[in-house]
């Protein structure tokens, strides 16, 4: 027992002894984690080279686009011809993929043989050889009538301009077919198969196997974005944001690129960490100079690298007591297979024995130790290496993403990986040191490259079924030219209607007169209130507005809150509060005791009957106080007043915002003859030829008219260019059938439009992997504040998906791209039909006043107006094209309903003076 004991001790010292010899010997092939994020730094550096398009050219890493833009979303359905020509054999796939319950895929192959004569022939021969065998097997099929979309894994150094073009760069694995480098090869396998005739097939996508690995693996995990090929040869691709590949055109959503990272250290960068043993296998290799990161760790190597480190120690005497068989020195005759062989962690060493029998020499057991240790610092080394470099993609994916941890899953395909007893494993637990903030899967790719032809192909039949859909659905968002002149010519009638006494009753567009007849002069002066109730705030301002070269307006003013007990109980108590207010704020700026003139912006439908009298129409906005409707609003202030019996104020003007912002605007810019509210609502008004405004008595002068064009298309005069979900945001509204036109272009609907979209193609299967979530059935969650962000150019679809995952919507890159296009279309409609109301508008006032071209000027305000990246200007081109004979400037408004309110009260002070000096 003891001695059993003794030898088991001895044996194991032995072994340790050995291990330390050979750990010393190749201490150079031994990195440390600080060495290998050093890798890692390096690879990211070249990595950003290749991307770049000034310094693309001298980068050893070429990352080449795939145009591979989307992983499938599992909603993938179809039968595909799937092509995989890499190597001496040539393979064709038939892959049906169906959804009964869940997702299946089947799969049909044949292998067909592609002798040398063709491999080193000509190009047109090769590619007839393979549309002979994709004959065979479309016969073999019964398919020959059936126009199969095809995809063809080319595993070769392409350079791809399109998914379906692809040009052959140079020929590697022993190919040669002369006519080829160079050439797209979709067009010469497609002018092969026409040449038969006897069959057609639609070639759709061409890809690398590395691509074809990632497609793979992401049918089964949808998580999948890395591709590896560790085998004979090593290779990697990713999903990169598309903004940040400068060789391709576009920066929205991501897109595969294949980094063709055998490559990286081609141009010197790793020469401090490579052996002389490196050294070695590049000088006797095919291509010295090229591949040399390859050359350190791919399959096709690594045995050679053990050989010549055998033969060196055996040549110093430290193995095989120093004898050197013929076998050891011939090149190529230790294979990677046998580093896998004796790496076996139980029948190793007697592999070991056996492997090195056969070269000839005759190890002793210090020898098998001695080389099973040479084969894991070697095949250890690789997996280091490897797992820098992917390490260095995976940093790359949690920087793009922006996120603290990065959740994804590498597809992974190639002898080395899969064969190698201990390869995976230490591979995976470097990667996971070197990226400690991540969870990473590793998923096996079965059937790699041609299932993931089919893949891609997949894919890109269903993105090209689903972009035909989408255009489809939005297409009714796009209006004509024709379409808008239309709405033109329509408004212009509904203008009509209102103006005119016998068609005021019935009109939509009521055109109500506000008893403004004149905008500022600049004459004005004097010290006014301005009152501004719209909602649950209510503000109170003071304005002084002073004459005189230096014209200035001076504002002061207070916010209060109206309770909504007050907005909702009586008209007495709400007039109250209202006076209330007044008296805080005049006792705060100490004028308790002047009679000031006072503007009052009501901004709810009401019917003028002078300048200073509006009768309330209805309530809207949450309102309800009773007593209110039907009443005039000024009188019920002046009550107010003389009820608190504190101060009197002179109630010269009550004004619509709308109005407002066109006097703001006129006093600034004397041209400014039309004001434009394009916020929450939608509103404009004008001024108006006297002798056109028939509800009011007079002919001299003009009147500013507010059109309330909100109602515009209430008589369904819009009716055909409403869309079904117009109709269903209609339906859920407050006040169903009324304000259709402001339904399609003001702010509060339009991301409730957004939204009723996306739940149709959610339903459609386009959108969030055909789920719909609670949010999104939630009505108003879509505010229109998140279609201004998510349309800002400066924003990146990383932070589209932020702004939806914030609405609880779990978003893919693919989806934000397809949501950016929803609120784009929407938008776009809606500045187009406001544009076509203003056209109305200023071709209107261009022939009341009898002109060849007009020159004015519209006041503007409004949050769309203001937030919006791309409204305003829409809107500006839609006019200048509908109304080519004016000239249209659009100036903002700043405070059109306090200042404006004030500049209305000043010139009706002016006016009234006017008249009293007559």
């Amino acid at each position: 027992m003891i001695a059993a004991q003794l030898l088991a001790y001895y044996f194991t010292e032995l072994k340790d002894d050995q291990v330390k010899k050979i750990d010393k010997y190749l201490y150079s092939m031994r990195f440390s984690d600080e060495t290998l994020l050093d890798i890692m730094q390096r690879f990211r550096r070249e990595l950003v080279k290749g991307l770049g398009r000034d310094t693309n050219p001298t980068a050893t890493l070429k990352m080449l686009p795939t145009f591979v833009r989307s992983i499938p979303d599992g909603s993938e359905k179809g039968d595909f011809i799937a092509l995989d020509l890499g190597g001496s054999n040539f393979r064709i796939l038939r892959v049906k993929v169906s959804h009964e319950k869940k997702q299946t895929v089947q799969m049909e192959s044949q292998i067909y043989d592609t002798p040398e004569d063709i491999i080193h022939g000509s190009g047109t021969r090769l590619f007839d050889h393979v549309a002979e065998c994709l004959g065979d097997f479309m016969e073999k099929h019964n398919i020959k009538d059936k126009k199969l979309p095809v995809g063809f894994t080319f595993s070769f150094p392409c350079q791809q301009t399109k998914l379906d073009e692809s040009f052959l760069l140079t020929w590697t694995k022993r190919f040669k077919a002369s006519g080829v480098e160079g050439m797209d090869v979709v067009k010469l396998l497609n002018k092969a198969i026409k040449q038969r005739g006897d069959y057609d097939a639609d070639i759709m996508a061409v890809v690398n196997d590395t691509v074809g690995t990632m497609m793979t693996c992401g049918f089964d995990d949808q998580r999948c974005e890395v591709g590896i090929i560790i085998g004979t040869g090593t290779n990697a691709c990713y999903m990169e944001e598309l903004r940040h590949i400068d060789l391709v055109e576009g920066d929205e959503g991501r897109m595969c690129v294949n980094t063709e990272w055998g490559a990286f250290g081609d141009d010197g960068r790793l020469e401090d960490i490579r052996t002389e043993f490196d050294r070695e296998i590049d000088r006797g290799s095919l291509n010295p100079g090229k591949q040399l990161f390859e050359k350190m760790v791919s399959g096709m190597y690594m045995g050679e690298l053990v050989r010549l480190i055998l033969v060196k120690m055996a040549r110093e005497g430290l193995l095989f007591e120093g004898r050197i068989t013929p076998e050891l020195l011939t090149k190529g005759k230790f294979e990677t297979k046998h580093v896998s062989a004796i790496e076996k962690s139980k029948e190793g060493l007697s592999k070991t024995r056996e492997i090195l029998t056969r070269l000839g020499v005759e190890p002793s057991a210090d020898d098998c130790i001695a080389v099973q240790h040479v084969c894991t610092i070697v095949s250890f080394r690789s997996a280091n290496l490897i797992a820098a470099t992917l390490a260095g993609i995976l940093m790359r994916l949690k920087e793009n993403k922006g996120v603290a941890r990065l959740r994804t899953t590498v597809g992974i395909d190639g002898s080395l990986y899969k064969m190698h007893p201990q390869y995976a494993r230490r591979l995976h637990k470097t990667v996971r040191r070197l990226v400690p903030d991540s969870d990473v899967r590793f998923l096996l790719s079965e059937s790699g490259s041609g299932k993931g032809a089919a893949m891609v192909t997949a894919v890109a039949y269903r993105l090209a079924d689903q972009s035909r859909q989408i255009a489809q659905t939005l297409s009714e968002f796009r209006l004509t030219t024709e379409q808008l002149l239309e709405v033109k010519k329509r408004m212009r009638t509904e203008i009509q209607n209102g103006l005119s006494k016998s068609t005021q009753d019935c009109a939509t567009v009521k055109m109500l007169p506000t008893f403004v007849q004149s905008t500022p002069d600049g004459t004005e002066h004097g010290d006014f209130l301005a009152l501004d109730l719209g909602g649950t705030n209510f503000r109170v301002l003071l304005v002084k507005i002073r004459s005189g070269k230096r014209r200035t307006v001076e504002m002061h003013n207070k916010i209060y809150a109206i309770p909504l007990e007050v907005m909702q109980g009586t008209g007495e108590e709400l007039f109250d509060h209202i006076v209330q207010c007044i008296s805080d704020f005049l006792d705060y700026m100490g004028m308790k005791n002047a009679r000031l003139p006072l503007g009052f912006t009501f901004s709810f439908p009401c019917r003028q009957t002078s300048l200073d009298a509006g009768i309330l129409v209805t309530w809207t906005k949450g309102f309800k106080a009773t007593d209110c409707e039907g009443e005039d609003v000024v009188g019920l202030l002046r009550e107010g007043i003389k009820r608190r019996e504190e101060f009197d104020l002179d109630v010269v003007a009550v004004v619509n915002d709308t109005v407002g912002t066109m006097m703001t605007c006129a006093y600034e810019e004397p041209t400014c003859e039309i004001g434009l509210i394009a916020g929450t609502g939608s509103n404009a008004c004008y001024m108006e030829e006297m002798r056109n405004i028939e509800m009011i008595e007079g002919d001299e002068g003009r009147m500013c008219v507010n059109m309330e064009w909100g109602a515009f298309g209430d008589s369904g005069c819009l009716d055909d260019i409403r869309t079904e979900y117009d109709r269903a945001v209609d339906d859920f509204s407050l006040n169903p059938g009324k304000q259709r036109y402001e339904k399609m272009c003001s702010g509060m609907y339009l991301g409730e439009i957004v939204r009723n979209i996306l739940i149709d193609m959610t339903k459609r299967g386009f959108l969030f992997r055909g789920q719909i979530s609670e949010t999104l059935k939630t009505r108003g969650i879509f505010e229109t504040k998140f279609l201004s962000q998510i349309e800002s150019d400066r924003l990146a679809l990383l932070q589209v998906r932020s702004i939806l995952q914030h609405l609880g919507l779990d978003s893919t890159c693919d989806d934000s791209i397809i949501v950016k296009e929803v609120c784009g279309a929407v938008s776009h409609r809606a500045a187009q039909l406001c544009g076509a109301g203003m056209a109305a508008v200023v071709d209107k006032i261009r022939e009341n006043r009898g002109l060849d071209h007009l020159n004015i000027t519209v006041g503007v305000d409004g949050t769309l107006y203001k937030l919006h990246p791309h409204f305003s200007r829409i809107m500006h081109q839609t006019v200048n094209e509908l109304a080519p004979h004016c000239n249209v400037k659009f100036l903002l408004s700043e405070d059109g309903s306090g200042k404006g309110a004030a500049l209305i009260t000043a010139v009706g002070c002016r006016l009234r003076q006017e008249l009293n000096n007559k």
